[in-house]
């Protein structure tokens, strides 16, 4: 199997079908938009029955991430294991634990994506919960803003946030968008019972359709003249809540 970074990288047709049938950890594939092999196409089929993300990019981003001969077609190994959220919430509830859930609504950039999986390890989160599509590349940059804390917290992808909702509702989750758009300061709300915290991406927010299924929202109070915060800074910001309240 041909890797540019053993840790990060496989490309060609070949590899990846080799990959795929192997079981390797696949985080996403990007394939050509114009490839439409048969070979392209068994890629499609099977990484979509093992959950992977598959994206259609153009030439030029393909080109940017390697050099080398990548016929159409690159793939991200996964630096770790992902979980099922399914299995992941009844083992919490059995071990007489009161979930505290995270659920990152495609944040994308690598290096918040760290920095809260780092936050969220050290105030006790049980999982972080992320869509296939939209969410950060767990890689080498991200191991290293966590500092290494993405290997002893569950990161569960699921096939999006709205999908799971139902789940985690029927499960005793109770759920709450942190956005801008609440009319609740933080402070206000519990944080006692079962609960799922919602984080959108700094460009567009937890979508629409995910805040009206939470169960509250809660914003943060801004006083200067700038309108957000980093989101890592607010995850951080409201997880401590949670600890505040629950110690």
């Amino acid at each position: 199997m041909e890797f540019e970074n053993k840790t990060d990288l496989v490309f060609g047709i070949h590899p990846i079908l080799e990959g795929l049938e192997s079981g390797e950890n696949f985080d996403k594939i990007l394939i050509l938009n114009s490839l439409r092999t048969p070979q392209a196409k068994e890629i499609i089929a099977t990484a979509k029955e093992r959950g992977i993300a598959v994206n259609k990019v153009p030439q030029q981003k393909l080109d940017r991430i390697t050099r080398k001969n990548h016929q159409g077609i690159i793939g991200f190994i996964a630096p770790i294991e992902f979980h099922q959220i399914e299995d992941i919430l009844p083992d919490i509830f059995a071990r007489g634990k009161n979930p505290f859930l995270l659920i990152l609504d495609r944040i994308s950039d690598v290096r918040n994506f760290g920095a809260i999986v780092r936050t969220a390890e050290c105030a006790g989160a049980d999982a972080i919960i992320i869509p296939k599509k939209g969410s950060a590349q767990i890689n080498g940059e991200t191991i290293k803003t966590s500092t290494g804390a993405i290997f002893n917290i569950p990161i569960c992808k699921v096939s999006g946030i709205d999908s799971i909702i139902p789940f985690l509702k029927e499960s005793g989750i109770h759920l709450i968008a942190c956005t801008e758009k609440a009319e609740i300061n933080y402070t206000q709300i519990d944080y006692t019972p079962p609960i799922g915290i919602i984080l959108g991406s700094e460009e567009s927010g937890i979508a629409i359709s995910n805040i009206t299924k939470s169960d509250s929202t809660a914003k943060l109070p801004l006083i200067g003249k700038t309108k957000s915060l980093n989101v890592s800074v607010a995850a951080g910001i409201i997880m401590y809540e949670v600890i505040r309240q629950r110690t």
